[in-house]
């Protein structure tokens, strides 16, 4: 799985035949698992939350794989990857698989490869792949587009509830789990799940799930069975078929972020056919050095680029 997961990670052009060649091979084999993302704020206890609930999910005879995204360097680019070390019980299980990968400056919180490394997974027979992101605020988009449940961890009493989480958060998050609920800090919890569903009332929509607010301890392992009973609550009204004949709520977001994956992996790819085309090496350092030097616009720069290509 390592090894697989490092091929697909690579930039070589080699590698990467290789790594499609191995996902086409696996490809009917996927599609059978529950994908869950878990973001918030750093120091939350996201690290914490993995390992008591994937602990707990091998408890219940699950095969567990967790994809924790570390933030890279934006100076040097490096990154530490040191969530095995943090998640020391869980990662000693023989269900359980944890893979830590650098974000590389990625928006919304995740590695480039996640998708590719959850087919994976999934092929692996595991049941449950939770995606830990960096927590980066207001690109979590990038997450909920990738997984079939998106919760958010938060912090009890972290000053004003209602300025500690956005709206574009309250409506892509399926759950609102608020960590840290622990003994002492129970009435402050419960403030502020009092909060958050009051500000979730002014959202409502007309889906059939409406977003969650729970209170939980990672710490003293409180409450870990009732976010793994809402989360299978949400899978099986996602599975339920709408109409006869038509497919399920859960079927058609699959669907969705396949298509977006296949948009984004367009956009990767003319990238990369863009920075390889010999008329465009010959003349980038040119235009490049006149944008720094204000002698011309960066978009007829980069307009004058695109007209390498044809």
């Amino acid at each position: 799985m390592a090894k697989s997961i490092t091929l697909i990670e690579s930039k070589l052009d080699e590698d990467r035949e290789l790594a499609q060649n191995l996902l086409n091979q696996v490809l009917p084999h996927t599609g059978n698992s529950i994908r869950i993302g878990i973001s918030g704020v750093p120091g939350v206890g996201k690290s914490t939350f993995i390992e008591a609930f994937g602990l707990y999910l091998i408890s219940r005879g699950k095969k567990v794989a967790v994809l924790a995204v570390d933030p890279s360097s934006p100076i040097r680019g490096g990154s530490i990857l040191g969530d095995k070390t943090r998640m020391e019980y869980l990662s000693r299980e023989e269900n359980a698989f944890i893979r830590p990968s650098p974000s590389e400056g990625t928006l919304g919180g995740v590695a480039q490869k996640t998708r590719e490394s959850m087919l994976l997974c999934e092929a692996a027979g595991y049941d449950v792949i939770l995606v830990e992101t960096v927590g980066v605020g207001q690109s979590e988009y990038e997450v909920s587009s990738m997984v079939d449940f998106f919760l958010v961890l938060m912090l009890p009493n972290a000053g004003d509830e209602l300025q500690g989480i956005k709206r574009g958060i309250l409506e892509l998050a399926n759950a609102l789990v608020i960590n840290k609920s622990d003994s002492g800090n129970e009435i402050q919890a419960e403030n502020t799940q009092r909060h958050y569903t009051n500000a979730l009332h002014l959202l409502q929509t007309d889906e059939p799930w409406q977003t969650k607010v729970m209170t939980c301890s990672a710490l003293e392992n409180q409450k870990i069975d009732e976010v793994w009973q809402m989360i299978e609550e949400f899978t099986y009204q996602c599975k339920q078929p709408v109409k006869e004949n038509k497919p399920t709520a859960f079927g058609l977001k699959r669907a969705s972020q396949n298509q977006k994956w296949f948009e984004m992996l367009i956009q990767e790819m003319m990238q990369r056919k863009l920075s390889q085309n010999t008329n465009v090496k010959t003349h980038y350092p040119a235009l490049s050095k006149a944008v720094l030097e204000n002698e011309i616009t960066p978009y007829l720069a980069a307009q004058k680029i695109i007209a390498l290509l044809s």
